[in-house]
């Protein structure tokens, strides 16, 4: 028996959480004081500058499974001031992790602050308030000691919302059952669960396929299956497809076996026999849903794969093939089990890949 963690079914590409900056410590009403020193005048610090929130991209983390178990993130407060001059400690910031591809939103007014896509990119969402000044900031020639100090200003409270989409260079796309799991864990070292049963993915799973000596590796994903209506919320695929967004290859992926597009059609002596649907119209309802999601998926470079070729029908092939050729579109036929084509798909995607990306890419939130 297999056991999975809770960690691997908990995943979480949707957040809600209070970033809370440190408030500013207050100035400080002090004068100085020694012996045979009158009238020292003021020397009354000013507070130090309270922490700001911080979010962080870490290539590490791959869910938001951490912010369900902290509503509430405070950066520390700022230090008050003191006598002598001296300036209150100002609040250390606080850094939060957040997987690469995480799309922050003001949850009160909707409003886009930004995404965090690389590396080590840190976003500020909650400033710290600023210190107040001491009394010896305001000491003038005709106001010689002034018996008052500014007061610390509060830090910003804001509830944000976190999106998170995926980061991978190629999206797998199809019905439940389509082969997609087993592909990605055949051509990459991930292992997604796999079984003869509708939605047995989950939760999108990464792999990453290995380059040569001069090639760098790409990273490719197994989203859970669509169906049709799935972009008005039918499935579990409705749930991720804004996944597909980060990816610039689309494998669109078919059964050329057909077994479950299999259905019971009443047979002329009154029983009931399988009839197969159509690959194209598979394909085609496939399609339907991205456009509703999103028409510029449509626009992304595609390739139709026909998979199972091992146990593929002929007809089912042809359709497919054809479907494929009026859109303009590259078809491919692989067999994980014989792992016959893969190695023609695999290069297909790296030619697509090297080549530069047309288009300006627009990152919010950065300089």
């Amino acid at each position: 028996m297999v056991l999975y963690s809770s960690t691997r079914m908990a995943f979480i590409d949707e957040a809600t959480f209070d970033a809370v900056g440190g408030d500013g410590g207050h100035g400080c009403v002090a004068f100085r004081r020694e012996k045979y020193v009158s009238k020292g005048g003021p020397n009354g610090g000013d507070g130090g500058h309270g922490g700001s929130v911080m979010l962080v991209g870490s290539s590490a983390m791959n869910t938001l499974y951490q912010f369900r178990h902290r509503p509430r993130m405070a950066a520390e407060r700022g230090r008050h001031g003191l006598g002598s001059n001296k300036t209150g400690r100002s609040g250390k910031d606080m850094e939060v992790e957040v997987p690469l591809g995480t799309v922050i939103y003001d949850d009160t007014s909707g409003e886009l602050i930004g995404e965090v896509l690389d590396e080590g990119q840190e976003m500020v969402v909650a400033e710290g308030g600023r210190g107040g000044r001491g009394n010896a900031r305001f000491a003038t020639p005709t106001r010689r000691a002034p018996r008052f100090a500014e007061e610390g200003r509060a830090g910003v409270e804001r509830t944000l919302r976190l999106e998170l989409k995926l980061l991978a260079d190629v999206g797998l796309v199809g019905f439940p059952n389509a082969g997609k799991s087993t592909l990605i864990s055949t051509v990459s070292a991930a292992r997604p669960k796999i079984a003869d049963y509708p939605f047995t993915t989950l939760v999108p799973n990464l792999g990453v396929v290995a380059g040569g000596v001069l090639q760098e590796p790409f990273v490719i994903a197994d989203l859970p299956g669509l169906i049709e209506g799935a972009a008005d919320g039918q499935g579990l695929g409705h749930q991720f497809l804004r996944h597909v967004e980060r990816c610039r290859v689309l494998v669109h992926l078919v059964d050329l076996s057909g077994g479950d597009a299999a259905y019971a059609a009443p047979a002329d002596d009154g029983g009931v026999t399988i009839e197969v649907g159509d690959a194209a119209e598979e394909l085609g309802a496939i399609e339907k849903e991205l456009k509703e999601f999103d028409p510029s998926l449509l626009e992304r470079d595609r390739i139709v794969v026909g998979s199972k070729s091992d146990a593929g029908l002929d007809w089912r092939r042809e359709s497919l093939r054809d479907a494929a050729a009026k859109r303009g579109l590259d078809y491919v036929e692989v067999s994980s089990a014989t792992r016959k084509g893969l190695d023609e798909l695999i290069l297909a995607l790296r030619q697509r890949l090297d080549e530069p990306e047309t288009g300006e890419t627009v990152r919010v939130g950065r300089e």
